[in-house]
């Protein structure tokens, strides 16, 4: 049996069951207790969720530019506040970070076959800056997944740090609760409906990628003064749903 909804936990490199979580517009929620635990399917949000743990361990190791290199298909594109650049162009433009990157994935949407996804989250450098990414994710023939599509920016400006708890206090620290969404697959014989009509914005630079079995779109825009924005929507049981809408770079840090 597919899952339609999981709700992944990540923390200490884990995935552990989830209960509470707010009620959300969509599917039905329900639980994945571990990573990479023999959920029947091939498409599996969890292996979205590990393999960015993965990126970002070595990240830590490494440095961030080489990380996404490391996992980077060959095609793979840069969305720059200039637009699109091939990553192998932006890896010769862009200084080697010299600070590690956390990623925190926080919604992962991925065909019914499982051949593409997207993914966003929330990203923290050693330095303590955090800001939004997101990246569409392509198996290979292999059965590995590289990313295609990589944002990231900063928020601008900057949320305040957190409270230093009190001498004494005991400190508990809410682990990060992930959506995973999958698309439903097609009855054999059946027809599935065109995903809604872009709207045309301002005719700002952008684009729409159709998954190959027509149950994921992922789409990016250039918005003006460096912001970015990339949005996933879903077919599931008959009907079109949105999986997430990013702006990233945006002039008010994300809540």
């Amino acid at each position: 049996m597919r899952k339609a909804l999981a709700c992944l936990v990540v923390g200490a490199l884990a995935l552990t069951a989830c209960m509470g979580q707010p009620q959300r517009r969509g599917p039905p929620t329900k639980v994945i207790d571990a990573v990479l635990r023999g959920v029947p399917g091939v498409a599996q949000p969890s292996r979205i969720v590990a393999i960015e743990v993965a990126l970002g361990q070595l990240a830590s190791e490494l440095t961030p530019t080489a990380a996404l290199l490391n996992y980077a298909a060959a095609t793979a594109q840069v969305q720059e506040t200039s637009g699109l650049t091939p990553v192998q162009q932006w890896i010769g433009q862009a200084p080697p970070p010299a600070t590690a990157i956390k990623w925190n994935t926080r919604a992962v949407a991925i065909a019914c076959d499982g051949a593409l996804a997207a993914s966003t989250g929330r990203f923290t450098d050693a330095q303590g800056i955090v800001g939004n990414y997101a990246m569409i994710w392509q198996r290979q023939s292999d059965g590995s997944y590289r990313w295609l599509h990589h944002v990231a920016a900063p928020d601008v400006p900057q949320p305040p740090p957190p409270a230093r708890p009190e001498p004494g206090n005991i400190t508990v620290t809410a682990m990060d609760a992930v959506q995973g969404m999958i698309a439903t697959c097609p009855r054999r014989g059946e027809d599935l409906p065109p995903p809604p009509a872009l709207s045309v914005m301002d005719d700002l630079p952008g684009g729409a990628t159709l998954s190959d079995d027509g149950t994921l779109r992922w789409r990016w825009q250039q918005r003006g003064d460096g912001a970015r924005f990339i949005a996933a929507e879903y077919f599931y049981e008959g009907r079109w749903l949105n999986a997430f809408e990013q702006p990233i770079g945006a002039t008010t840090a994300a809540p």
